[in-house]
């Protein structure tokens, strides 16, 4: 647990260790920290310096190896090309090196991938250190501050209370993480718990534990509950397994069941979005053996079609079908996240006069919606002034696809006044500051409104966010060890012309493109295996860069044992291996279902800048043979749309609070802040006052509001 609280926010928790002379042991930590690119606060050393030197050791391999881990300099790197980006042949050349090393000048028609020196390293790791030159430091190489934090119990309860009231959805890793706090820490109560998925993994503890629950207040609340108390999937994306239940189990979720019906019987409606699910956890609770909780009886009934409910979208779909939209409004009304959801579609459909009645509804409805819903519909109005062509569609398991958008944009008079009703509602609950310190590289990131748009990882940041890149050459890598199939994954590189149009390539099938260089195809991975791209950002002669990841064959993304993509930025002169962890500036796990992974794409703009754009998307592909060259039309619509779309960041938050009269100072190494404020960074600097605020990435969600 002390890694994984070390990993998820860079805290390092305070153990009983004894005092004693660790001097020796803190130098020889910071140091190893520095060539990994994060580097110890002073407090950190001076704690380690203060224990007894084998204690002082156990600490600093702990905070070494999680460091490590984040970055991925866990694991071996190496490349196909050992002298890499310096070593790699032309590709016409190579294939041909291959076929004589097998047959000589004779050969027929051959399957060029079943090549003995093709596709496996045919290098040892040791002879690959010895082809490099030592990595020469840059003041652009990255560092990143590791704190000193509390005891090991007050940064354990801490990260299960952040995760526990997040106001956003978590992603799989957080969310799993939850889960095995709750399993410590379910005697703490965190002040609430608003997402049902993060309230149904707490309950499901709490019932195992004889625990009270967090209430629920819909009867697919329960069934969460009862998934997650089977081990199962609480998002209801997969069916669950359930487990027998105790006596004292089962007289809780119907319980849950009979008061969340008997306080509203219209919630039965909710019963007919998974009904043989309610079925199936009606025969586990023995719903029918007695007769002490009619409520959940009645849940059961409507699963099994003895008793109908109308539901609120069957109502309001019958209205839009009558092109009625004063009545589906009215009907939407009950449910106002529902409403706020339809807003586009009403709005469209409605005549002037009906829209000005449609917009008073929203603002009587608009104090009970979440701020999280507020903004995604505040975020979706900015990108509606202009046709856009085309639609990217995106789920939560981060797969998309794209398709024609045929909607008329609508009014901007009627934007403009929508937009100002949801930014006054979220202006009116955001927490009252008086000072802000705010570090500029966190302004253009998204707000992370699920962290269902992300991936787990190191500096990874919500889809649309964008961060700018100086350096000279951007080398980005992929790294998988299959779990037991020989698996092949291919890393690309497409290239595409500032209107989005197709400039080329970087594959195994084609290894130099403008100046961009591939490190090599390896076809197996059961010891891992790493490729590289090497783009400079001066000479390349495309304005988008879209690193892809191909699943060629073998293993996908899930059920290889690990997966990664990371970037690094380096200057010419570093030289330094393929993978140095110091210049790595962002890690992401891969773990998507799709087959063709697009975590990032960089553009440089007319003055030529360099951005980097977050994705964390992934289309479904082929069963087999993904290449770039078959996938680039999809890819770059999907990238087009995207790129060009107009996200909610931390700016827009910012500038709200500005106007409500906080005074907002950019952060700068040189202030100093004697007097209480909040700081809002990627992550926390050295120099702040202990009694600061302080929200950085891992906790960026709390600026949404609740």
């Amino acid at each position: 647990m002390l890694q994984t609280i070390i990993r998820h926010t860079l805290r390092v928790p305070r153990t009983d260790a004894p005092a004693g002379d660790g001097a020796a042991v803190a130098r020889q930590m910071d140091a190893v920290l520095v060539t990994a690119g994060f580097k110890a606060d002073r407090a950190l050393v001076e704690y380690v310096a203060t224990r007894r030197a084998g204690a002082a050791m156990g600490i600093a391999v702990d905070v070494v190896g999680a460091v490590r881990e984040l970055v991925g300099d866990d694991v071996k790197h190496s490349s196909y090309f050992k002298r890499f980006p310096r070593g790699v042949p032309d590709t016409v050349e190579f294939w041909a090196h291959c076929l004589r090393g097998t047959f000589g000048e004779n050969h027929g028609v051959v399957d060029l991938l079943t090549l003995p020196r093709y596709g496996r390293y045919q290098h040892s790791f040791a002879e690959l250190l010895d082809a490099h030159e030592e990595l020469i430091a840059s003041a652009g190489d990255r560092v990143t501050l590791v704190h000193l934090g509390g005891t090991l119990q007050e940064e354990t309860e801490a990260l299960y209370r952040t995760l526990a009231e997040s106001v956003t959805p978590l992603g799989e890793a957080d969310l799993a993480l939850l889960g095995e706090l709750a399993l410590t820490c379910y005697a703490v109560e965190p002040a609430a718990v608003p997402m049902r998925e993060n309230r149904a993994v707490v309950n499901g503890v709490l019932l195992a534990a004889g625990r009270p629950l967090v209430a629920a207040d819909t009867v697919v609340d329960v069934l969460r509950t009862a998934c997650a108390a089977s081990g199962g999937d609480v998002t209801l994306a997969t069916p669950t397994r359930f487990r027998s239940f105790s006596r004292r189990e089962r007289r809780v979720l119907l319980g849950e069941l009979d008061r969340v019906v008997g306080g509203n019987a219209a919630k039965l409606g909710d019963v007919k979005r998974f009904p043989e699910r309610f079925k199936r956890l009606g025969t586990y609770l023995h719903a029918y053996e007695n007769s002490a909780h009619p409520g959940a009886r009645a849940v059961f009934d409507v699963a099994r079609g003895d008793r109908s409910v109308p539901t609120i979208a069957g109502r309001a779909e019958a209205a839009f079908a009558d092109r009625d939209v004063v009545r589906a409004a009215g009907v939407l009304s009950a449910a106002p996240g529902m409403l706020m959801r339809s807003l586009d579609r009403l709005l469209r459909q409605a005549s002037p006069a009906e829209q000005d009645d449609l917009l008073d509804a929203v603002g009587k409805v608009l104090g009970s919606v979440s701020g999280r819903v507020l903004c995604s519909v505040r975020e979706h109005l900015g990108n509606r002034a202009e046709p856009a062509g085309t639609r990217a569609f995106t789920t939560r398991e981060r797969r998309a696809w794209v398709t024609a958008d045929t909607r008329p944009p609508l009014p901007p008079e009627v934007i403009e006044r929508a937009s100002g009703l949801i930014d006054a509602e979220v202006a009116a609950r955001l927490p009252a500051i008086e000072r802000l310190v705010v570090d500029p590289d966190v302004l253009d990131v998204a707000l992370p409104l699920s962290g269902k748009a992300s991936e787990d990882g190191f500096a990874v940041l919500p889809r649309g966010s964008r961060s700018h890149i100086e350096g000279e050459v951007l080398r980005f890598f992929t790294y998988w060890r299959q779990t037991k199939d020989t698996t092949d994954f291919d890393l690309s590189a497409l290239l595409l012309d500032r209107h989005f149009r197709f400039a080329g390539h970087v594959s195994w099938t084609n290894f130099r493109k403008g100046g961009a260089v591939y490190s090599g195809d390896i076809t197996d991975a059961p010891d891992g295996a790493t490729e590289f791209i090497d783009v400079p950002l001066g000479p390349i002669d495309a304005a988008y860069v879209v690193p892809q990841v191909n699943v060629y064959s073998g293993e996908g993304f899930t059920a290889v044992t690990e997966s990664m993509f990371g970037w690094m930025i380096r200057d010419e002169a570093q030289r330094g291996m393929p993978f140095e962890a110091r210049t790595v500036r962002t890690r992401s796990d891969l773990r998507g279902t799709g087959r063709v992974a697009l975590p990032i794409v960089f553009g440089r703009d007319s003055f030529g800048t360099w951005t980097a754009t977050w994705l964390h998307l992934y289309l479904a592909g082929s069963p087999r043979f993904n290449q770039v060259e078959t996938n680039h039309g999809e890819t770059s619509e999907l990238v087009r749309g995207l790129v060009r779309r107009k996200y909610l960041t931390v700016r827009y938050l910012v500038d709200l609070l500005r106007a409500a009269g906080t005074t907002v100072t950019e952060w700068t190494p040189q202030l100093r802040a004697d007097e209480p404020v909040t700081y809002v960074g990627l992550q926390r600097p050295e120099g702040l006052p202990r009694s600061a605020s302080v929200i950085t990435l891992d906790t960026l969600n709390r600026l949404v509001p609740a």
